[in-house]
């Protein structure tokens, strides 16, 4: 019996998404601007969901001078039933948009724990309920979960962060079973603390609850467990979340590709 083969040519590994439609969340700014650029520099046409409407023309305008296509859309993810509709009909979903709130949980806000986990947990798979009709029709998809290092850690005074992510990776994996009969992929990629305007806004928080001054945080904090000490950029995480992807990709699934520095190592 011979057994046809799943892969291209030998080193035609370079991404083309040409003729794909990516959804991406949490598109305007850090790691999901950059994941928008890179998908649609390799092809795609990217549909680019946000609450940030400047955001997102500017996502737009760097997109095009680039060659590439962004269709710029605002939405709030707590509006579950647009979040399903918005992702019919895309072959690439990148569930990437995310909030953070840094208190211990005394004294974390109820109703913030509860818009943390409808927006990093709930939307996914309420975005991914919607993107899967087409894709199992074609035969053909890809499910990216921009997780954290806290997908697989935990951290003080992060409770509603660390259990959605915690959730998001369950999500990620019972979506990888379901869709492989449907070449469908699902994954996670799982940064340690990235440049962006999330990680910086963390910053006086964590002073605050580790009762330290802000210039230490950096330090003693956000990268103590990092053996590489520096935070990674946005443009890394994307060329991770392409990767996943790729025609090279197609028999990873149900995983977390971890980008943390050495943090897990420990």
């Amino acid at each position: 019996m011979t057994v046809p083969r799943a892969l291209p040519a030998p080193h035609a590994s370079s991404l083309d998404l040409g003729g794909r439609t990516a959804l991406v969340t949490g598109a305007a700014g850090g790691i999901g601007r950059a994941c928008a650029l890179r998908l649609a520099a390799a092809g795609a046409k990217v549909r680019a969901v946000d609450r940030d409407a400047t955001g997102l023309e500017s996502l737009a305008e760097a997109a095009r001078d680039l060659g590439g296509t962004v269709e710029p859309h605002v939405l709030d993810l707590t509006d579950l039933d647009a979040a399903e509709l918005a992702a019919a009909g895309t072959d690439v979903l990148v569930n990437n948009a995310g909030i953070q709130l840094v208190r211990p949980i005394e004294e974390f806000p109820p109703d913030v724990f509860h818009t943390v986990l409808t927006v990093m947990l709930e939307a996914p798979f309420r975005l991914i309920r919607g993107a899967l009709p087409h894709m199992y029709g074609q035969g053909w998809g890809r499910i990216v979960n921009v997780s954290s290092v806290h997908g697989l850690r935990a951290s003080a005074y992060k409770s509603a962060y660390v259990a959605a992510k915690h959730g998001l990776e369950g999500l990620s994996k019972t979506t990888a079973l379901e869709g492989a009969p449907h070449g469908v992929t699902s994954n996670c990629v799982n940064p340690g603390y990235v440049r962006t305007p999330l990680v910086e806004k963390q910053i006086a928080d964590q002073a605050r609850a580790h009762s330290l001054p802000e210039e230490r945080v950096l330090s003693e904090v956000l990268l103590q467990d990092s053996a590489v000490k520096r935070l990674i950029e946005p443009e890394e995480v994307a060329e991770a979340v392409a990767y996943l992807c790729g025609p090279r990709a197609s028999f990873v699934t149900g995983t977390s590709l971890v980008l943390d520095g050495g943090w897990t190592a420990h």
